[in-house]
């Protein structure tokens, strides 16, 4: 009686998931232990949600009473049910993988005898959509995750910030021996990169404790809407020019905040090493990049990723 309830169960959920807001149709066919069909007949039904595999955590538990038809079809609306656990619109959908575990009571009772679990291979676009809706995104100026946004990728839901302040307006690129650090990426989050890099080669080169551009943004900690941040690095050359081609409206939300707006002229250290002696500086008021000699006093701004 189990394999005949599992497979029936497995065929027309896989096929039956209708597209009505926060809610899935799931069918079966009920049978007795002789196979013959259960026509008309309440039954008890558990309906449970699981996690990423089989036997995962059921993030949503609900339970039915429906009444087979004259052919033993029953037919629910998962989301509509008793809750025991869970809230069901608040699953998101698109991050894992789900199943659907069905337990049944032939007498209509919660005495669960019969179950099966089969993988949902499709999910409502209304569901995807819905979860969709709740995902904040951001624009260029906004204060968020510790910063303002000077950058956004395509969803609108990551990107880059800048801190609200300069954390030195003089301070050197090095400790003060020179040497390869190999911190040569450029480009969006090359910074990230670049700054464990140059720490490192610290290390090795010797900084005697001293700070410099790359660790000062390293060990730099905003506090914002009770939130702590802090893995902000120094940007690459391509990232504080991203700065630049914003900087009337990033300059307009540091202001509006109390921060220190982006001076015209300011030069700014970047992550990325040109030579054993050179690293990039940018103009952030015109963008212009340059090599000047690491132990040269520049600006420096944090950055971070969302």
């Amino acid at each position: 009686m189990k394999k005949i309830f599992i497979i029936l169960a497995l065929v027309i959920t896989t096929v039956s998931l209708a597209q009505t807001p926060e809610k899935m149709s799931y069918q079966a066919i009920v049978r007795d232990a002789d196979g013959n069909l259960l026509s008309n007949t309440s039954v008890g039904m558990q309906i449970s949600i699981l996690q990423s595999t089989a036997e995962g955590l059921a993030v949503y538990v609900e339970t039915h009473s429906p009444t087979t038809n004259i052919n033993g079809l029953i037919t629910i609306k998962i989301g509509s049910g008793s809750k025991a656990t869970g809230i069901f619109s608040e699953i998101d959908w698109s991050s894992d993988t789900y199943f659907i575990k069905t337990e049944t009571d032939l007498l209509g009772g919660s005495s669960y005898t019969i179950s099966g679990t089969s993988q949902l291979l499709s999910v409502p676009y209304a569901l995807h959509a819905k979860k969709a809706d709740n995902v904040p995104s951001y624009k260029i100026g906004d204060f968020a995750h510790g910063g303002i946004v000077f950058w956004v990728d395509e969803t609108g839901q990551h990107g880059l910030v800048c801190a609200n302040e300069n954390q030195s307006n003089e301070t050197k690129w090095f400790a003060g021996t020179f040497g390869n650090t190999q911190a040569k990426g450029n480009g969006i989050y090359a910074g990230k990169t670049n700054t464990s890099i140059i720490i490192s080669s610290h290390v090795i080169i010797g900084d005697d404790n001293d700070m410099y551009a790359a660790r000062l943004c390293n060990e730099l900690e905003v506090i914002a809407n009770n939130v702590s941040y802090g893995d902000w690095y120094l940007p690459s050359i391509f990232e504080l020019k991203l700065i630049n081609l914003n900087i009337v409206t990033i300059n307009t939300a540091i202001a509006a905040i109390g921060g220190d707006s982006f001076l015209g002229d300011s030069f700014y250290w970047s992550s990325v090493e040109e030579t054993e002696s050179n690293a990039g500086i940018v103009n952030i008021n015109n963008g212009q990049s340059s090599a000047v000699l690491k132990g040269s006093l520049n600006s420096v701004r944090a950055i971070r990723s969302f």
